[in-house]
């Protein structure tokens, strides 16, 4: 089935979302928020750009994005897939438990804020680009990944990375010399069990984009995982 947004709010193109049963494509879409928001047993193809907290609940769907999107994609989805063939806003991941995001560009700031695995579930966000400030801020879970693709040899992540992480993993696609990390990360080169950890992330990476594995691999990566020696201080507890 085809939806065309033009002309429809949120409201309204959520709604005729809803009662479509199988794959489905929107087109024209114009900046409406919570796109798919809960859906599961679905997928769905989005030309435009579809506005902020687009497939947030996530339960199991897969959404592709021809261009880019706005804020908070993904924001505390459950499980699924969500492709982006361009750039997000910030807060891409937030507070996700399960699923994957694939970014082809870049990603705004504080991406991953608060993902953490749940139960059996290890959400994990890909970005193609580079990471604005606050990457993996809280992070208590799943993987985050970076490759700094076309950077044009600025630094792969913003200010402060791994602020507050205390789960999970990181992975800069970069020697991260003259990046600074807080006391409470551990920070070393990949070894080679880290780059099997990673292959699998990254092939369906080349899958949706286009890459070669071999060559993303071909380059140093940086790890960044909680330091248990010095653990940070959490404001918050997990309920």
């Amino acid at each position: 089935m085809n939806i065309n947004a033009t002309g429809l709010d949120y409201r309204e193109l959520n709604e005729t979302l809803r009662q479509v049963h199988g794959n489905c494509t929107i087109t024209d879409c114009l900046g409406q928020r919570f796109i798919a928001a809960g859906i599961s047993d679905k997928t769905l193809k989005i030309s435009g750009i579809p506005g902020n907290a687009l497939g947030a609940y996530l339960n199991g769907a897969k959404i592709e994005v021809m261009g880019n999107a706005q804020d908070a994609v993904g924001d505390t989805m459950n499980d699924g897939t969500i492709v982006i063939h361009g750039n997000v806003g910030d807060a891409v991941g937030y507070a996700m438990r399960g699923g994957r995001i694939y970014v082809q560009g870049d990603a705004g700031y504080r991406s991953g804020i608060h993902m953490k695995a749940y139960k059996d579930k290890q959400p994990a966000i890909i970005i193609g680009g580079r990471a604005g400030s606050f990457l993996g801020e809280y992070q208590a879970g799943g993987t985050i990944i970076v490759l700094g693709l076309n950077s044009d040899d600025k630094p792969i992540v913003g200010n402060f990375p791994s602020t507050g992480m205390h789960g999970g993993k990181m992975y800069l696609r970069s020697d991260c010399k003259g990046i600074h990390f807080p006391h409470q990360v551990h920070v070393r080169p990949a070894d080679e069990e880290d780059f099997k950890d990673i292959s699998h992330y990254l092939r369906r990476f080349c899958f949706y984009f286009g890459h070669d594995l071999n060559e993303l691999l071909d380059h140093p990566f940086t790890v960044v995982t909680p330091d248990s020696s010095n653990p940070y201080r959490q404001m918050y507890v997990a309920n």
